[in-house]
């Protein structure tokens, strides 16, 4: 199994952050601009482990060099059934650099957008929370 997939499944949310890379892409499937950095993404990553209800990856998909994967998965939010796939490219490092997300359908997938954007000031409250610990120890 793939350490992504185990931390997920795990729901070991410093395991997650642990395989992002300082400078992440997330792609929301329901936001229109791309968030950048991995405060953001690792705090995106969070919330959605507090929306998500019975969560579970069905499929991995890899390519030759295992630097693109393709996770499907099924999970319920607000009563709506949706499927997903988390497509993720890791960097020469090993670490997630590009992580986009699509999910199904339209009725599951605005859920999944009213109950993020219930989460979006405690995310962007974690994600400041965090620049602002990284600064200091960089000091």
């Amino acid at each position: 199994m793939h350490p992504f997939r185990a931390a997920v499944e795990a729901r070991d949310e410093a395991a997650i952050e642990a395989l992002l890379a300082d400078n992440v892409v997330f792609t929301s499937p329901v936001a229109f601009k791309p968030y950048p950095g991995k405060a953001i993404t690792a705090a995106i990553l969070r919330a959605v482990i507090r929306v998500f209800e019975d969560f579970r990856y069905v499929r991995e998909i890899a390519d030759v060099n295992g630097r693109d994967h393709a996770f499907v998965f099924e999970a319920t939010v607000d009563g709506k059934q949706l499927t997903g796939c988390d497509f993720l490219h890791f960097d020469e490092h090993g670490k997630i650099d590009d992580f986009m997300v699509m999910v199904r359908p339209l009725s599951a997938a605005q859920a999944l957008s009213a109950r993020m954007g219930e989460q979006f000031e405690r995310i962007k409250a974690e994600a400041t929370e965090q620049l602002r610990r990284e600064a200091a120890q960089g000091e």
